[in-house]
């Protein structure tokens, strides 16, 4: 195999797909990147045996071939190369030789036969929603996936997608965040709703590595597994197995109250008063709403802060408590100019939406003070 790229492309794709690596492989052979040259275009692929990513990108071949090189140290040798063509020359498949004008390396290689097969999905249900809504969308509810084992079904996201619109959920028992996009989607004639609970590192390196741009790219969903393309890259994944939690039963639909203030402010009063929250044991902020005022408190054995914003407010007064941590997270991740909170007592879930529209819900609970 005989192959010339230029060095900056050759790193964009190894950047991409040894996002796929994982930190211990369960066999040697998946601690390489699998090369394939055909047809004037270089394939890279990386995979940890369940997430797997392919990048394609135009080439000089001169000769064709596959090969697998150890995947980390050939990234960081084509870092640190100076720009310009890199050729990469495999024979008897025991070295690499690669050059990139004065510069001369050689790594050891792998059999390409020994690869596993990374097999696409070739029937299933494909849905298509723009990337930089996906990836919006993705970012602004990731936070909220669950790093507990204990219960892996949360550790990834539910997509949920109708003909009319599409859905992200995370939750991990102390949130929830939500985000639909509105657009028509085209479904098989006998199906509703298409269902996937994607793994959380599957959606932690989407967040990542998909482009702000309105090009569109391709879900496929078949059999508990997911192709997502996008570009010159595939990434295909095993989905989670399991029914995800009945989130819907979760949301409260009546409320006692309901408050509204500038975002940006409670954020930052929030962040102020976390500072002292967290010397407390609960890193605890309480909120109360009284008429046209929010009062924002923390207290802690070394001192107390206490700051008030004006407010809008349709209902009973309320004092609730929230773990500030956890408040901070949600505002971070609305872009609004206003904050909409909407409760039902001060030891029920509080549910932010947006003053008009649907596009996102976030649920966080209280915490109960005496």
């Amino acid at each position: 195999m005989i192959i010339t790229m230029n060095s900056r492309d050759l790193l964009e794709g190894l950047n991409i797909v040894t996002r796929a690596l994982a930190a211990r492989p369960a066999k040697q052979i998946l601690d390489g990147v699998w090369i394939y040259a055909s047809e004037n275009r270089l394939h890279l692929t990386c995979s940890d045996g369940s997430l797997s990513i392919v990048y394609t990108n135009a080439a000089h071949i001169r000769e064709e071939g596959q090969t697998v090189i150890p995947a980390r140290i050939l990234t960081e040798l084509i870092r640190k190369l100076p720009e310009g063509d890199v050729t990469l020359t495999v024979q008897n498949n025991r070295l690499a030789n690669i050059r990139c004008m004065k510069t001369r390396s050689n790594l050891s290689v792998m059999s390409a036969a020994e690869y596993p097969e990374i097999s696409g999905i070739t029937g299933g249900t494909t849905v298509k929603i723009p990337q930089r809504i996906l990836k919006n969308m993705i970012s602004r509810v990731m936070f909220a996936m669950a790093t507990d084992e204990s219960r892996p079904i949360l550790t990834g996201c539910l997509l949920e997608v109708s003909r009319t619109e599409a859905r992200i959920v995370a939750l991990d028992g102390f949130r929830l965040a939500l985000q639909k996009t509105f657009q028509p989607f085209d479904l098989p004639e006998n199906v509703d709703t298409v269902k996937a609970i994607i793994p959380g590192k599957v959606i932690t390196e989407l967040s990542r590595i998909l482009p702000e741009n309105d090009a569109f790219c391709a879900l496929t969903i078949d059999h508990g597994r997911m192709m997502i393309e996008f570009d010159n890259i595939r990434l295909s994944t095993v989905l989670l197995a399991g029914e995800y939690i009945d989130y819907r039963r979760l949301l409260p639909t009546d409320f006692s109250s309901q408050a509204k203030a500038n975002r940006v402010q409670v954020l930052e009063a929030i962040d102020r008063a976390s500072l002292m929250a967290r010397e407390g044991k609960n890193n605890l902020v309480r909120m109360g709403f009284h008429e046209n005022v929010l009062t924002i408190s923390s207290n802690a054995e070394m001192g107390d802060v206490e700051e008030e914003l004006d407010a809008d407010l349709v209902g009973e007064n309320i004092d609730i408590a929230f773990n500030a941590k956890y408040m901070i997270d949600i505002l971070r991740n609305i872009s609004d100019e206003d904050l909409n909170m909407k409760f039902r007592s001060s030891v029920s879930p509080c549910i932010l939406t947006p003053s008009s529209g649907d596009e996102y819900v976030y649920l966080i609970l209280p915490v109960r003070v005496s």
